[in-house]
C-alpha cells in the first residue's frame, strides 16, 4: 500500500519536514519504502554522564528514521504518528556516528510496524527500536 507512484521525496526534502530531527543533527542518506538509512554524530552536547551518547538521542534517531520508513509505505495523502516505541540499548557510544537502518516488519491499513537497527562506526549493534506508527488520514484511515 505504498504511495501509488514510484517517485518519493529525496532524503533532504524528508529531513526538511522534520525540524526537530534536523535540529538534533540527524542526517538521512537513503530513503526508499524498503529501507531508510540515517545517522547521528556523537557530540558532547548530546551526551549523558561519562561522555556516552544519551539514550534519548538514540531514540530520536530511530524514531525519525523509522517514521520516514513508515511514511514511505502509506497511501499518498496519509500521514503517520508513533503510537508505541520500544528500544533495547546494547552498548554505549562514546565517539563517531550512529548509523540507523529502518525496515518495515508489517504494513497494514491502520498500522505500520518498523524495526530500526542502530550501529556504531565499527558496525556493532548499539541498539534496536521497534515502533508502531498509526496511519492517519487517507482512504478511511484512523485520522479520517
Amino acid at each position: 500500500m505504498p504511495h501509488p507512484d514510484t517517485t518519493f521525496p529525496g532524503p533532504a526534502a524528508l529531513l526538511a519536514a522534520m525540524p526537530f530531527a534536523a535540529g538534533l543533527g540527524i542526517e538521512l542518506h537513503e530513503a526508499a519504502p524498503d529501507r531508510v538509512v540515517g545517522s547521528l554524530a556523537w557530540t558532547p552536547e548530546a551526551c549523558t554522564a561519562g561522555g556516552v551518547l544519551h539514550g534519548g538521542a538514540l531514540m530520536a534517531l530511530a524514531d525519525s528514521v523509522g517514521a520516514v520508513c513508515a511514511y514511505l509505505n502509506i497511501p499518498a495523502g496519509a500521514g503517520t504518528s508513533t503510537v508505541e516505541s520500544k528500544t533495547n540499548f546494547l552498548r554505549g557510544v562514546t565517539s563517531g556516528r550512529v548509523h540507523a537502518t529502518a525496515r518495515t516488519l508489517h504494513v497494514g491499513f491502520t498500522l505500520v510496524v518498523v524495526q530500526t537497527d542502530l550501529r556504531d562506526d565499527n558496525d556493532r549493534l548499539v541498539g534496536q527500536t521497534t515502533q508502531t506508527q498509526i496511519v492517519l488520514g487517507a482512504n478511511g484511515g484512523a485520522g479520517s
